[in-house]
């Protein structure tokens, strides 16, 4: 046989359709209509004709924030909607359909609307969500065949995760999960009182930068050690966590912006959440070199001396203080879901974890 025939081929992902873009496309459809008519109390029968909005004059107040929202909003639609178009339509076809579907999407919410109390349809929300698709759009169109038939995405999952695709989306909803605001940065599995009950700390002083040292370190160590095992052995895997904690960190910083307002974007950026993500980034570095059961052992260690240590220690009086800072009625429904991402994200990642260490455990 020649040689030339032994070496070994590098495999190429066909460009195709993205089946992915497509389920996330309409997920995400799904997650703005649940933000926009939460908490669902129609009332059909007050009066007001379903096209009213469209007539009616423009909200005496309108403020910055609600059209950067309206617009930012619909800029991953856009986005994905000319993904899920992929290879029947391209360039500015698929653009005309990202645009008229959010058009679309936008008018079915605001007609809705008119029938919700708590709720104000705007002829002005309806053009900045179809700014927004146009935009996701635009952002879009000049990425080359490889991503948007996914050939790139599906190499580099391959590449990281295998056929692990649990792990892939704990590891994508880390970063929500860290939205709602929290005592103790990179907290995980904040259940109050209602497990743990009330405790009276007294006139007990606890250093607060060390606590939250402490808590931090132990949840990031603990969450990275627990998704490095659904990652692949030969994967990059301390600069893939890396990468993960530089996104949760952007996304908590531009979420708290929109929650507290501009000046206090980085007000949970504390001395304690610096140390304890450089103390826990450098013991990861070291722990990642031991073998899987360690791991997992250590992972589940941290994470419930970390879970017991946010839910008995006392909350840090600064945190308390910050709180009159956050304007309740921005993002409400989605700060609400968001609180919920943050609570149930630790047991379903202790669920998982269990379950793949009992499955990778040899029988005999």
């Amino acid at each position: 046989m020649d040689a030339k025939d032994q070496r070994p081929y590098k495999f190429v992902w066909p460009l195709q359709a993205m089946p992915l873009a497509r389920a996330m496309s309409l997920s995400y459809a799904l997650l703005i209509i649940y933000v926009s008519l939460n908490p669902f109390d129609f009332d059909f029968r007050n009066g007001i004709e379903a096209w009213a909005w469209v007539d009616a004059p423009l909200p005496r107040f309108i403020t910055l924030f609600d059209v950067s929202i309206n617009i930012l909003a619909y800029i991953p639609f856009g986005f994905l909607v000319v993904f899920a178009a992929y290879p029947r339509w391209r360039n500015f076809v698929a653009l005309s359909i990202a645009l008229g579907l959010s058009a679309l999407l936008a008018l079915s919410v605001e007609t809705l609307q008119s029938w919700l109390p708590t709720r104000i349809p705007s002829l002005m929300d309806w053009w900045a969500n179809i700014f927004g698709g146009l935009l996701g759009g635009l952002l879009a169109i000049p990425l080359g065949p490889q991503w948007l038939s996914g050939s790139a995405i599906h190499r580099r999952f391959d590449q990281w995760f295998g056929l692990n695709w649990a792990a892939c989306a704990l590891f994508l909803l880390f970063p929500w999960s860290q939205i709602y605001p929290q005592s103790s940065w990179l907290g995980t599995g904040v259940w109050g009182h209602a497990i743990f009950g009330s405790i009276d700390w007294g006139t007990l002083v606890i250093n607060q930068v060390v606590q939250e040292t402490v808590i931090t370190a132990l949840c990031w160590l603990g969450v990275a050690l627990l998704l490095s095992s659904g990652l692949r052995t030969k994967a990059p895997q301390w600069r893939i966590l890396m990468g993960l904690l530089c996104l949760t960190v952007v996304m908590k910083t531009f979420f708290t912006a929109l929650q507290f307002g501009g000046g206090f974007s980085l007000i949970w950026l504390t001395a304690g959440a610096l140390w304890g993500m450089a103390l826990a980034s450098l013991l990861l570095w070291r722990a990642l070199r031991f073998n899987q059961k360690i791991r997992f052992n250590l992972a589940l260690f941290c994470l419930v001396i970390g879970t017991i240590a946010i839910n008995v220690l006392p909350d840090n009086p600064y945190f308390i203080l910050n709180l009159r800072h956050w304007h309740q009625g921005r993002l409400l429904h989605f700060n609400e879901l968001m609180r919920w991402v943050s609570v149930v994200w630790l047991p379903i990642a202790l669920i998982w974890m269990i379950y793949n260490a009992v499955q990778l455990k040899p029988k005999h």
